[in-house]
C-alpha cells in the first residue's frame, strides 16, 4: 500500500520527522523558491511550512492531492486559508509552540533598550569605552503598556510585573478578570500611550491592527518612551516610528518584526537607540521543537481522516473522548441519508439524545454535513470543506439535543427536510462493549441493523414472498446475505439487508421491479 506524501519545505527540527514517524514518504524542497515548489506540491498529501513558503491560491492549486497545509509555527500570514478552505485543505498550526520564546524575546528587547546593550557592544568591540554615553533606565516602578493581551501579552505582563513594574494593558477582547490574573489593568489605548515608560505590542495582524502605532498614536507619547514589536511586521508604523526617533519623540525601540521581510534596509537601522532582529521571536530550539512535534501529530489525525484541535479552518473545538467514538457513526448516517433521500436537504436537524447530551457534541453538525456531501460531490469532502458545500447548496443545518433517548443509552438521528417538502430521517447508536454501529431507524421505521459496507434498503407492500424473492435474485447472482430486517407499519413495511458485496445498479432495478417497490435504495459505505 502507498504511503502518504508529506513535503517539508523549510528546515524543521529532527524531532518533526520523528513524531511522523515510519507511515508517511517524507519528501524535502526549497519552499523559498516557487520554481521548486510548485512541482513538488503536486503528488504530495500534506506540506509542513514555517514562514518562508507562500501557500497561496496557486500554490494550493498545485497540490492536487494536497489535504494538510501544516504551518510550525503561530502566524498563517504565508497562507491563504480562504482558498485552502475551498479546496477542502486543512490547515494548521502549533498556536502555543512559540509563546514562552516570543514572550522572552519581546522582555529581551524592551532590557536591551533600556540599557543600550546593542549600541554599547558594537562601541567596546570596535574598541571605545563609552560608558557615560550609554547609561540607560531602570524597569523598578515604571509604567509598561501591553498591547494586546493574548497568550503572549499575558506572559509578558507577568513577568514584568515581576521586575517591580506598574502593568497596563489595552486589549478590547480581554476582561478585567484576565488582566486582574497577570497584575494588570486595563486601559484605553489613548490613556495606555499617553502613560507608559515602556510599550510592548501582542496583536494578531489584521486591516484594524495594520499602523495602530502610527503617526497618530506616536503623537501621544512620552519623549522617553521606548517601543517594542515583537509581534507581527505592520502593526508598528516603521517609517512614522523613525521619524520620531529621529525628532526625539520617541526615546527607544526594539523590533523583530518588519512589514516587508527578510529586509536589510530601514531608516529605523540608522539610530543607536532602536535594537533589531530579523524575526527571532520563535528561534529557539524549544520553540522549534515544540511546533514541529505539534504540526506533525496534527498531519498524523488528519490524513488519518481524523478532527484536529489546531486546524484553524476547521470550527470543532474541543472534543471530548466520549463523543469521539460516535463520530465514524454520525458519518455514516450522513451517507445513509443522501442515499435514502436521493437528495440533499435544505434543512438537515442533527437530533442527538441521551446520555451523551452531558458534552458538547455540536462537532457532530459538522460530521454529518461530511457525511451527507461524501457521495454527492466529485471532489473530497472534508471536514474543511463541508460547511462551504452546504452553504453553497442553501443547507441548513442545526444541533437538537434531550437527555432522554427512549430504548437506547444515545440515539442520533438525521432528520431533513428537502426541496419538495418531503421529510427524512435516519438514526442511529452504538451498542454494547464494543461499541457496535447500528442502524436504528428509517423514516420512522424501528430497526436495529449493524452498519456494514453494503447495504439494501426497499419499502414495499407487506404481503408473503417478497424476502424469499429477494434472496432468490441475490442468490442467482452470488450475493451473499450478511443479515436482514423486517419492521412493518399497518401493510407497509421496510426491509433492510446485509449483504457481502456490491449490488449493480441494473441488479437493483430487477429487486425492485420484482418486489414492487415503493423504493428501492443501495447503501454502499465502502471508502
Amino acid at each position: 500500500m502507498t504511503k502518504p506524501v508529506v513535503l517539508i519545505a523549510e528546515e524543521l527540527s529532527p524531532a518533526t520527522i520523528e513524531a511522523l514517524g515510519p507511515d508517511f514518504e517524507v519528501r524535502t524542497c526549497d519552499g523559498a523558491n516557487r520554481d521548486e515548489l510548485l512541482p513538488a506540491l503536486v503528488d504530495v498529501d500534506a506540506v509542513l511550512i514555517r514562514s518562508a513558503t507562500k501557500m497561496d491560491a496557486e500554490a494550493i492549486g498545485a497540490g492536487r492531492r494536497l489535504k494538510v497545509i501544516a504551518r510550525a509555527g503561530v502566524g498563517l500570514d504565508n497562507v491563504d486559508v480562504q482558498a485552502a478552505t475551498q479546496a477542502g485543505v486543512m490547515v494548521v498550526n502549533a498556536p502555543t509552540s512559540n509563546i514562552t520564546s516570543a514572550a522572552e524575546l519581546a522582555i529581551a528587547l524592551l532590557l536591551a533598550t533600556a540599557r543600550n546593550i546593542a549600541p554599547a557592544n558594537q562601541a567596546l568591540k570596535g574598541g571605545a569605552w563609552k560608558r557615560s554615553k550609554y547609561s540607560g533606565v531602570e524597569l523598578l516602578d515604571k509604567t509598561v503598556g501591553v498591547v494586546g493581551l493574548g497568550r503572549i501579552g499575558a506572559l509578558v505582563a507577568e513577568r514584568l510585573k515581576g521586575f517591580g513594574m506598574k502593568v497596563i494593558a489595552y486589549d478590547p477582547y480581554a476582561s478585567p478578570a484576565k488582566a486582574g490574573l497577570v497584575g494588570a489593568q486595563l486601559v484605553g489605548l489613548d490613556e495606555l500611550l499617553a502613560q507608559s515608560d515602556f510599550i510592548t505590542v501582542h496583536l494578531p495582524k489584521t486591516p484594524e491592527t495594520i499602523g495602530l502605532i502610527g503617526e497618530d498614536a506616536l503623537s501621544k507619547v512620552k519623549p522617553s518612551v521606548r517601543i517594542i514589536n515583537a509581534a507581527r511586521g505592520g502593526i508598528v508604523d516603521e517609517a512614522a516610528l523613525a521619524r520620531a526617533v529621529a525628532e526625539g519623540r520617541v526615546a527607544g525601540a526594539g523590533i523583530d518584526v518588519f512589514a516587508t521581510e527578510p529586509t536589510t534596509e530601514s531608516p529605523l537601522f540608522e539610530h543607536e537607540s532602536v535594537v533589531v532582529t530579523p524575526h527571532l521571536g520563535a528561534s529557539t530550539e524549544e520553540a522549534q521543537e515544540k511546533a514541529g512535534i505539534s504540526v506533525a501529530k496534527s498531519v498524523r489525525l488528519a490524513l488519518s481522516g481524523e478532527l484536529v484541535p489546531d486546524a484553524v479552518n476547521v470550527s470543532s473545538g474541543y472534543i471530548a473522548e466520549e463523543v469521539r467514538p460516535g463520530i465514524p457513526l454520525v458519518e455514516k448516517l450522513g451517507r445513509v441519508f443522501t442515499a435514502v433521500a436521493g437528495a440533499t436537504p435544505a434543512q438537515l436537524d442533527v437530533e442527538v439524545r441521551g446520555e451523551i447530551t452531558e458534552h458538547d457534541v455540536s462537532v457532530w453538525k459538522l460530521v454529518a454535513l461530511k457525511g451527507l456531501f461524501t457521495d454527492v460531490v466529485e471532489d473530497p469532502v472534508t471536514y474543511v470543506n463541508a460547511p462551504v458545500l452546504a452553504e453553497q447548496r442553501d443547507c441548513q443545518v442545526r444541533l437538537l439535543t434531550d437527555a432522554a433517548a427512549g430504548d437506547f443509552r444515545n440515539v442520533t438521528t438525521l432528520r431533513g427536510t428537502l426541496s419538495d417538502g418531503t421529510i427524512v430521517s435516519v438514526s442511529g447508536t452504538l451498542t454494547g462493549p464494543k461499541m457496535v454501529e447500528k442502524l436504528v431507524g428509517i423514516n420512522g421505521y424501528d430497526l436495529e441493523v449493524p452498519l456494514s459496507d453494503h447495504m439494501l434498503v426497499f419499502e414495499y407492500s407487506d404481503r408473503p414472498g417478497i424476502i424469499g424473492a429477494v434472496g432468490r435474485i441475490l442468490g442467482d447472482s452470488d450475493i451473499n446475505i450478511g443479515g436482514m430486517q423486517v419492521s412493518r407499519q399497518a401493510d407497509q413495511a421496510i426491509g433492510v439487508l446485509n449483504v457481502d458485496s456490491a449490488v449493480s445498479s441494473q441488479l437493483a432495478g430487477e429487486i425492485a421491479a420484482a418486489v414492487d417497490a415503493k423504493s428501492f435504495t443501495v447503501i454502499n459505505l465502502q471508502d
